[in-house]
């Protein structure tokens, strides 16, 4: 190995909660009701270049608690957790599964902390996120992306679990 070669490099610079909203639009009726309420999860991921090699990469939970029978929300939470990453030398092909898999997967425990307490803070029985295959998700939007730019076509997506 040459000299000439570094290591890469990954540093977690800081973990934090970059926005955080709670609604609850049907109190104080809403803590009267007894039926268990349906809950909806939406997922998302950004990741943006701060300075240089400092990356910034935000998991975005929005929780919906809507009584099904009603068709009325419970509460709604949506949280922003985000990292700082110091990451270089890393070769440019596998810094987008960097970012799009290992830091969500870093985030992702800190975010499901911070809906639970939220929820919980609010009047409700702690909402616990189930474990996300960031992985699999960067997977499927990078066959998504081939497949939409190659009009014509015919791709199978079919995905086995």
């Amino acid at each position: 190995m040459s000299e000439t070669q570094q290591q890469p490099v990954f540093i977690i610079e800081k973990i934090y909660v970059k926005d955080l909203s709670l609604e609850i639009p049907h109190a104080p009726q809403v803590f009267l009701e007894r039926e268990a309420p349906e809950i909806n999860l939406q997922l998302a991921t950004s990741n943006s270049v701060v300075d240089g090699e400092i990356r910034e990469v935000t998991v975005t939970a929005t929780v919906t608690a809507r009584l099904k029978e009603k068709d009325k929300v419970m509460f709604l939470v949506e949280a922003h957790q985000a990292g700082i990453f110091r990451i270089s030398n890393v070769p440019g092909d596998e810094i987008e599964p960097v970012l799009g898999v290992l830091c969500p997967n870093i985030l992702f425990p800190y975010l499901r902390e911070t809906v639970s307490d939220t929820v919980t803070r609010a009047g409700f029985p702690p909402v616990i996120l189930n474990p996300v295959n960031f992985e699999a998700i960067y997977h499927q939007k990078k066959q998504q992306e081939a497949a939409s730019s190659q009009p014509g076509q015919s791709t199978d997506t079919t995905t086995k679990h």
